[in-house]
């Protein structure tokens, strides 16, 4: 019987929570900067970033016997006017008459799309575009399992990518591409064709916000579960074109539209 496919966006923290796996447990999808994070950047499993982040509140210091500390009122500020209003001065604004300008008649606007400050640090990561580039990954479900995973974006999203690229100078400047950085299959759905159908929906996401090209620096002389960008045979085999054809780092690249 054939599985029934499914894609989702990774938006925020629900859809974040269903990255499947790593094939090798040592590397984490879901604690992974190496590509964001250029010089420190790493791959491992990391679990204290799954998790959201915890932090004690800041102990109020001890004002006892301190003539200086006082804790028994409002602050005050010895230099403000005395006006008896107990609102703050301010000496750049204007008249005390002065109101602000509001138009009635001008929309609300919306809220910019962002995730909760408190939510695990991938989340962060992944969410850092979405007021304007939108999603940086999907998750591909097969039968509701999540069976496969990609991040991608532009390239100015991923500073290693940007410094890999920069070694090769016959590449195109302009237009600038988008880019895969993360293509990756669970070890049980190794082989069924999972990650090359989520390579699909990404470039027809990509095209649709406009971008001419999509690329991704694959690694040769590796294990398969040990590169995040697979491998250049993978990248040929869905429609991709050796654009660099380095020993260790070759490029790929496909044309959009």
């Amino acid at each position: 019987m054939t599985a029934t496919i499914r894609i989702v966006d990774v938006t925020d923290e629900p859809s974040f929570r269903l990255i499947p796996p790593c094939a090798d447990p040592g590397f984490d999808h879901r604690s992974c900067d190496y590509w964001e994070d250029a010089d420190r950047g790493s791959k491992a499993a990391r679990l204290n970033w799954v998790e959201k982040p915890t932090a004690a509140p800041p102990a109020r210091p001890d004002v006892a016997g301190n003539p200086f500390l006082r804790d028994d009122g409002p602050d005050v500020n010895p230099f403000a006017p005395s006006g008896g209003s107990g609102s703050t001065w301010n000496p750049f604004a204007g008249d005390a008459d002065d109101e602000p300008v509001v138009n009635p008649f001008a929309p609300t606007p919306p809220p910019r799309a962002a995730v909760p400050a408190d939510a695990p640090r991938k989340v962060g990561l992944l969410g850092r575009g979405l007021a304007v580039f939108g999603s940086y990954a999907k998750v591909l479900l097969a039968d509701d399992v999540p069976a496969a995973y990609a991040q991608f974006g532009p390239l100015s999203a991923y500073p290693r990518a940007q410094r890999l690229r920069e070694l090769y100078p016959q590449l195109p400047d302009a237009p600038l591409p988008a880019v895969i950085t993360c293509i990756a299959s669970t070890a049980e759905s190794r082989g069924a064709g999972h990650a090359a159908a989520l390579v699909v929906a990404v470039c027809d996401d990509l095209a649709g916000r406009g971008f001419a090209a999509v690329e991704a620096y694959p690694e040769r002389n590796t294990r398969p579960d040990a590169t995040s960008a697979a491998t250049p045979e993978f990248w040929l085999a869905a429609g991709f074109g050796l654009a660099v054809d380095d020993e260790r780092f070759p490029v790929v690249r496909r044309e959009l539209g």
